[in-house]
């Protein structure tokens, strides 16, 4: 059975992740896919488990802990043979992660080298690292172009085709900070 796109009018924009449980929640890589499976449509445990290539138990499992948190809900439920199927959905439209800390790890972006590594090797990809010497101006403008540019392809987005990750990072790294007009 095929449900249609998932009615986005009603979603929130966002949800902000504020609690240890919604951290740990959206920082484990295996529902990381979870949400993956549900940015564009509701699925049921099953739909998800075939997707990720989990078994139903462990699918269950991590969906629970999603919905506990909040990040995921059921949107639908119907009868199947006796047995309520649930439906789920993401809770907002993005999900929002703290900064991470001092020398913290960024969820975001461990996810973001997971899903790169397992993604097959024939698939075309464009992935580039750049170096920059930018002003604070240019460095904030870049930053805005980037989203601007990631927004706008957001929204022209189809659930009927094949994903597409887009991940930026634009960061001075704390090894390049020059605080003394540039002598090291």
């Amino acid at each position: 059975m095929t449900i249609a796109r998932m009615p986005t009018d009603d979603l929130p924009e966002a949800f902000h992740v504020t609690t240890d449980e919604q951290l740990r929640a959206v920082s484990n890589l295996t529902r990381h896919r979870i949400m993956a499976v549900l940015r564009f449509e509701p699925a049921t445990i099953t739909q998800i488990a075939e997707r990720v290539g989990l078994a139903k138990g462990s699918s269950s499992y991590h969906v629970r802990l999603l919905e506990r948190a909040g990040l995921v809900k059921v949107v639908r439920t119907r009868k199947v043979r006796g047995v309520t199927e649930r439906y789920y959905a993401m809770a907002a439209r993005s999900i929002v992660l703290p900064e991470p800390g001092e020398g913290g790890p960024d969820v975001l972006m461990r996810h973001a080298v997971a899903d790169l590594e397992a993604a097959p090797a024939d698939a075309e990809r464009h992935v580039r690292m750049a170096h920059l010497r930018l002003t604070d101006e240019q460095f904030a403008e870049l930053g805005e172009r980037l989203q601007a540019l990631a927004d706008e392809y957001r929204k022209l987005s189809d659930p009927s085709l094949p994903d597409a990750s887009l991940v930026f990072a634009l960061f001075h790294p704390a090894q390049s900070r020059q605080t003394d007009g540039g002598a090291k």
